[in-house]
Formats: structure tokens, sequence, C-alpha cells
């Protein structure tokens, strides 16, 4: 994405780019901030994200393509990502994209960044010809604005649960 196609902040000063491996340790840092967050207002431990080897499992990631980041700059201080990866599935008629991480941060919140990052995500979805994007919010009733922010930005909630298993080599 070029400088000229990167949405604004409303005080126009934001920027939005897509990730390198360069930027895996800022990835990794908001990661952890963003599960921190969820942890303490759940007051439940769902994450145990250790910052080097989540620095260098995006590190990896990237490389490899399996992960795609875009980043919000204000000057110089990375405030904002959203990550993406692709899946397929036969209900959703081929080919989509995942929204896997978007986080803010919380001094940075309800500035625009959020809505530059979804439109970021919309925008790399159509040029890789998704078919659709999927999110998983946060627990709620904790995250319920999550869950109207995205609303109000197109997304419908499909229902049913995030669950997982924890596979054991």
């Amino acid at each position: 994405m070029t400088r000229s196609e990167c949405p604004k902040a409303k005080d126009d000063t934001m920027n939005i780019r897509q990730a390198s491996t360069d930027d895996a340790t800022h990835i990794a840092m908001m990661v952890k901030e963003l599960t921190d967050e969820i942890m303490d207002r759940t007051g439940a431990h769902h994450f145990h994200v250790q910052l080097d080897e989540t620095t260098a499992r995006c590190r990896r990631f990237l490389d490899t393509g399996l992960y795609e980041a875009f980043l919000a700059i204000e000057g110089a201080e990375v405030i904002g990502f959203v990550a993406l990866c692709e899946s397929h599935a036969l209900y959703a008629e081929g080919t989509f994209g995942i929204i896997q991480e978007l986080y803010v941060r919380p001094t940075f919140r309800r500035m625009g960044t959020g809505d530059a990052l979804v439109e970021a995500a919309k925008r790399h979805a159509r040029k890789k010809g998704w078919t659709r994007l999927e999110l998983c919010t946060p627990p709620v009733p904790e995250f319920e604005p999550i869950v109207t922010f995205y609303g109000r930005r197109g997304f419908s909630v499909t229902g049913g649960r995030k669950m997982k298993v924890i596979i054991v080599p």
C-alpha cells in the first residue's frame, strides 16, 4: 500500500503501512498488551504470551507469508495493528481472511485508528480475492463495545462461540 492509499486518522497524522519482519517486536509487544488487557478485564488467564517467543513466531509467520499485518503509526510510534491470515472453507465459498488480532493502544482509541486498520484489512481482502473476512471478538459482556465497533463497520454476528483444545505433541 502506498502512502497516498493509506487511510488517515481524524487529525491526519496517522499512517497505515504493511508490516515487515522488522516490525515483529512491535507486533509482539502489542499482542502482549492485547492479551493482558483481555485477561485483566475478564479475570481469567486465557493466554500465555512470552514476548521473546511471540516475537520469533511473528517474524517467522511474516517471513513465510502465513500472517500479514498492517501497522498504524503516529509520528515514529506504532500505535496499533491488524493481523490477518488466509483460510479456506466450503461454507465460505472458497478462500477467505481471518482477522487474528486487531489492537489499538488505549491512548489512541476513538481517533479513527481502528477504522483505518479495518479498512486496510478490507482492502487487502479485496486484493487477495477473499470471499469474506471473519474474526472472533474478546469475551462478552466485558468487551460488548468491541462487538458494536465491528458491527458499525459491516460485520455481523454469526453465532456460536470460539472454542479450542490444546494439542500437545
